[in-house]
């Protein structure tokens, strides 16, 4: 009986990942980027211009079978040349040493077109799980007849937990730069 059930949950599974189709990232429709606040008041926004992905995408149940994603640390952009070095330093990614972050999914759990990526982050060679919100996933059809994929995906890390430590303290309290660091990721992916 066990030998039954065993084989029938390979053929579920199997047929799930037979499904899904794999995806290239559209590199000029996509951005990796982040929300720091600065002095307490503002925020100050920042994008990674290198990076690529592979994603498995199941059309028909709206699931991700695979989503990893490396990032070059160096190609950090804030839109200060000055600011830009100082996050490449060791006082942040220290990109010599770690040139790549990476998030790797380990679950994704559907709600139409909305969703829950849990997976490993990796920063400074250091992991952590991380919990992303999908939202506004879509698929059309693009001007070539090709099958393509949008999403979004949000979440919030403590940069402190990856050994991003630099700071200074403000005169009147508070820090030069908050610890939560706000996940921003705009997807669009072509069928291959």
């Amino acid at each position: 009986m066990r030998s039954i059930a065993k084989i029938a949950s390979a053929l579920i599974i199997s047929f799930g990942l037979a499904n899904a189709s794999e995806y290239k990232i559209d590199n000029a429709h996509t951005n990796v980027g982040f929300i720091v606040k600065h002095l307490m008041i503002t925020n100050v926004k920042g994008e990674f211009k290198t990076f690529d992905a592979k994603v498995d995408f199941d059309e028909v149940t709206k699931t991700f079978k695979v989503f990893s994603a490396n990032v070059d640390t160096a190609s950090v952009d804030t839109g200060i040349e000055k600011r830009d070095a100082h996050l490449k330093s060791a006082d942040f990614f220290l990109s010599d040493k770690f040139p790549k972050m990476t998030f790797v999914m380990k679950s994704y759990k559907a709600d139409g077109n909305e969703g829950e990526m849990s997976g490993d982050l990796t920063i400074r060679g250091i992991t952590k799980p991380v919990v992303l919100n999908v939202e506004d996933l879509a698929t059309i059809k693009d001007f070539e007849g090709n099958n393509r994929v949008g999403f979004t995906l949000k979440g919030k890390i403590n940069r402190m937990d990856y050994d991003l430590k630099w700071n200074k303290a403000l005169e009147l309290g508070g820090v030069a730069v908050a610890e939560e660091v706000k996940i921003s990721v705009d997807v669009e992916a072509v069928e291959k």
